[in-house]
């Protein structure tokens, strides 16, 4: 990525604006040509190297402008800020709403998948996450990478085996839903579930195993309207998290 904020830059910018903004084969112009080009090809930026040929002696007014219009293209980019575009990028200060559902992930292969998990059901307002199987825990960099902080801001714990988390959580009162493509899954868009609930995802490829599937109150899918049926793990919860959300409202 260019450094728009870089002095060179600007200088760039300024000698070459100098240069086309001058009379036409007048000598100020042909003094600010030269003085652009000899500035831009000792330049130390590689970009700004490959534009000096284009301020060589004799260069045209288009040639010039071939120069210029990069060079105001980086320095736009870097006076348009995203708050002046409405553009949030700093988390909420309000402490976080959550919601009385917990996920549940079983034998999640990537501690990419992990992460983005972590990331999915904080911005959703879960309860907490629950990892099964060999899904990696913020042990590992890569979840926490992915997590983007997350990790840190959701209560997670660590159950091996996804049975045991299952009976642990309807000790609690939870109904169990499974996300899964089944024919006797329902549509997840119409689905209305019982609260308190948890929701439990599976491995990328293998999805969840039968019997697991077999166990839960109700298994849900979210309808596929392409060739692919399926969604990868972290899109899939998105999903299913925000169709959770407006049942809750």
């Amino acid at each position: 990525m260019i450094d728009s904020s870089n002095e060179e830059w600007r200088e760039a910018l300024r000698l070459v604006r100098e240069a086309f903004d001058a009379p036409q084969d007048s000598e100020s112009r042909e003094q600010a040509r030269s003085a652009a080009f000899d500035f831009m090809r000792r330049a130390s930026s590689k970009r700004i190297l490959s534009l000096a040929h284009l301020l060589q002696p004799g260069a045209t007014q288009r040639s010039i402008q071939a120069a210029l219009v990069p060079l105001e293209r980086v320095d736009r980019r870097a006076k348009i800020t995203d708050a002046e575009i409405g553009i949030r990028c700093t988390d909420s200060p309000r402490p976080p709403d959550r919601a009385p559902f917990v996920i549940v992930a079983d034998n999640i292969r990537s501690a990419f998948n992990a992460g983005g998990l972590f990331r999915t059901a904080e911005f959703f307002g879960a309860e907490r996450l629950v990892l099964c199987g060999y899904t990696p825990t913020p042990d590992a960099p890569q979840v926490v990478k992915t997590a983007l902080g997350a990790a840190d801001a959701l209560p997670w714990e660590r159950i091996a085996d996804v049975r045991d988390a299952l009976d642990a959580l309807r000790a609690e009162g939870r109904a169990i839903y499974a996300l899964e493509t089944a024919d006797s899954a329902k549509d997840i868009a119409t689905f209305q579930p019982s609260l308190p609930c948890a929701l439990l995802v599976g491995n990328e490829r293998f999805g969840l195993d039968p019997d697991v599937v077999a166990s839960a109150d109700a298994v849900l899918e979210i309808p596929s309207h392409g060739l692919k049926n399926s969604l990868n793990v972290v899109s899939a919860l998105a999903v299913a998290c925000a169709f959770f959300r407006a049942a809750i409202r």
